[in-house]
């Protein structure tokens, strides 16, 4: 299946026949009664816009695209709200893991993939400014990504606020902190913050959480690979909570 589709009417019809729609990149300036249309459809089902000029759209097809592409998911995004409330009714001691723009899909794959073995609730991913599910994402995660909510949020700074309130705890893993996660008690409801390599979990999420920890590093590198990290810190969890019930 192409992971595209473009042109004004099959847009329309693919957000009406309720395809899920990963972003659509529409031309800027654009004009015509039609085309008011489609942003009033867009925006009344909160659709993540941007406005691209004509020459970017070109280089995506070379045909004809009406100034409009949209890219579509080949799985669901769930509701983080729905999705954690069944945990709990389901007497499950939920665990999600907040990835804050990390755009690489093939690290978004092999998180996804450490993060359904190890039986984490949900990964909660931006709107913008992060990686898409697509052929490659779900390539790397093994098919993973076929069997774990992912939750597509509009501000992580909410999304933190909802988990807090929801009974977690919220963890950011980060370089800029002496308190290392071993020390950690994860037995309880828990979110993990998982940031970019090359910036890290943003400087508002990070005042946002409840703690900052780290990976202890004796070596000469710096960090690691945000894939690896993001395992080691999620099957400290899980030892835990494993410890918890023997």
């Amino acid at each position: 299946m192409s992971e595209f589709i473009f042109g004004i009417r099959p847009v329309l019809e693919a957000i009406r026949a309720g395809q899920e729609i990963d972003k659509v990149l529409v031309r800027q300036n654009m004009t015509g009664d039609l085309s008011v249309e489609l942003m009033t459809e867009l925006r009344r089902n909160k659709l993540n816009i941007q406005y691209v000029p004509a020459e970017k759209l070109d280089k995506i097809t070379n045909r004809n695209h009406q100034g409009v592409v949209a890219y579509i998911s080949p799985v669901a995004y769930q509701s983080l709200e729905q999705v954690v409330m069944k945990t709990f009714d389901d007497g499950v001691t939920p665990v999600v893991v907040v990835l804050d723009g990390i755009t690489d899909v093939r690290n978004f794959g092999a998180i996804a993939r450490t993060c359904e073995c190890a039986g984490v609730t949900a990964i909660v991913i931006p709107e913008t400014n992060s990686a898409r599910i697509t052929e490659d994402a779900i390539k790397t995660s093994a098919g993973a990504l076929y069997n774990i909510p992912v939750c597509r949020e509009k501000n992580l700074v909410d999304t933190v606020l909802f988990l807090q309130q929801s009974g977690f705890r919220v963890y950011a893993a980060t370089e800029k902190t002496e308190n290392i996660i071993y020390d950690e008690d994860l037995s309880g409801p828990v979110a993990i913050v998982m940031g970019s390599e090359d910036v890290g979990v943003s400087k508002t999420l990070m005042k946002r959480v409840d703690k900052l920890v780290k990976i202890p590093m004796r070596g000469k590198t710096e960090s690691l690979n945000v894939s690896v990290s993001t395992a080691l810190v999620v099957y400290e969890v899980v030892r835990q909570q494993y410890m918890e019930k023997k």
